[in-house]
């Protein structure tokens, strides 16, 4: 029998129940994110009726201007998650250091990192935003989380998720056995089991980057663009399309339902910052998902979820997708590194 149609929280109480050693604290945790990204969902469809677009007084970490929406839903993850008791900390992009479960809390067994509002930049604009969020354990040696508590590899995920709030809100999640999607049906507020089992395509005529950095690219990414664009006219014979949403949330929504290659790499305009996109709570678990639906991640050169992190808010290049055309940029890296 199908599983299209299934609840989201039935979903995860049948993953659950397979999984004989489970205490069900990692149910009740992502059930908790399910509420909080509700809540966004229902703030972002409203932003523009109650004054929620547009710049808020404030950078934050990274220095950048923070948009009001992108204050607000860090303020929902945070409130729907400290005092359920399943978190140990948490780590958001928009607060410079872990954030810790408030003493007249209990204190749970995972720690999560997320970028609650990623492609803020757009919703003025009226474009696709999202959530991101990345679940790890915590061994509970120390009696108050760490800095070093959050710097697992990817690799040591147990569960990675992000959210649209598109002209659907759909939510993506891999609990490390496969990809599955939800969309949210506004009628009765639930998140509904509507593309079970999500596989990235091997092959694909579509790539997204931002063609306005061309000039301060790599040699190897320059490579492969030039002969995407160039088409059938050029090495590859065959024409390719590009997309550019500035919103990695829907990049790797359009990866996992038609295939193709997202890339935010390495240049000489952001080189000192060791790349664009944030290791713990943007590209790990977006890494983590691609790798799931068959896809693969990388740097260039190296697999983005073997990277031993060493800052909360350390930056990386991205290239991931459909797995034969990250390996040929793959191989264009190597060919440039031998040489």
């Amino acid at each position: 029998m199908s599983d299209i149609g299934k609840s989201v929280g039935q979903f995860i109480v049948e993953t659950q129940r397979a999984h004989q050693d489970s205490t069900g604290d990692l149910s009740g945790l992502l059930n908790d994110i399910v509420s909080a990204c509700k809540k966004i969902s229902h703030l972002v469809g409203r932003s523009g009726l109650i004054g929620l677009g547009g710049y808020a007084d404030s950078e934050n970490v990274q220095g950048e201007t923070q948009k009001k929406l992108d204050i607000i839903s860090n303020d929902v993850m945070i409130d729907h998650l400290k005092w359920t008791g399943h978190l140990a900390a948490m780590a958001s992009e928009e607060i410079e250091d872990i954030i810790h479960i408030p003493a007249k809390f209990p204190k749970g067994r995972y720690l999560i990192c997320f970028d609650p509002l990623d492609g803020s930049s757009n919703i003025d604009v009226n474009q696709s935003v999202g959530s991101i969020f990345s679940i790890l354990r915590y061994d509970g040696k120390n009696k108050n989380p760490t800095l070093k508590d959050f710097l697992q590899p990817g690799t040591k995920q147990v569960c990675a998720g992000f959210t649209v709030y598109g002209p659907a809100t759909t939510l993506v999640l891999t609990i490390g056995n496969g990809v599955n999607g939800f969309t949210l049906d506004r009628d009765v507020g639930e998140f509904i089991l509507t593309h079970p089992n999500m596989r990235i395509a091997k092959d694909t005529a579509e790539f997204a980057i931002n063609m306005s950095n061309e000039r301060f690219w790599e040699v190897p990414v320059k490579q492969y663009v030039d002969e995407c664009v160039q088409g059938t006219d050029g090495e590859r014979e065959k024409n390719f399309n590009m997309r550019w949403v500035a919103s990695m949330v829907a990049e790797v929504y359009r990866l996992l339902t038609r295939g193709g290659v997202f890339m935010y790499p390495i240049d000489s305009k952001i080189a000192k910052q060791g790349g664009k996109l944030r290791l713990l709570y943007e590209a790990n678990p977006m890494s983590f998902i691609v790798e799931q639906a068959g896809g693969l991640s990388t740097t260039g050169t190296e697999r983005i979820l073997s990277i031993q992190p060493t800052e909360l808010h350390q930056r990386v290049p991205v290239i991931m997708g459909s797995q034969n055309e990250v390996e040929r940029i793959v191989r264009y890296h190597q060919a440039v590194n031998v040489s």
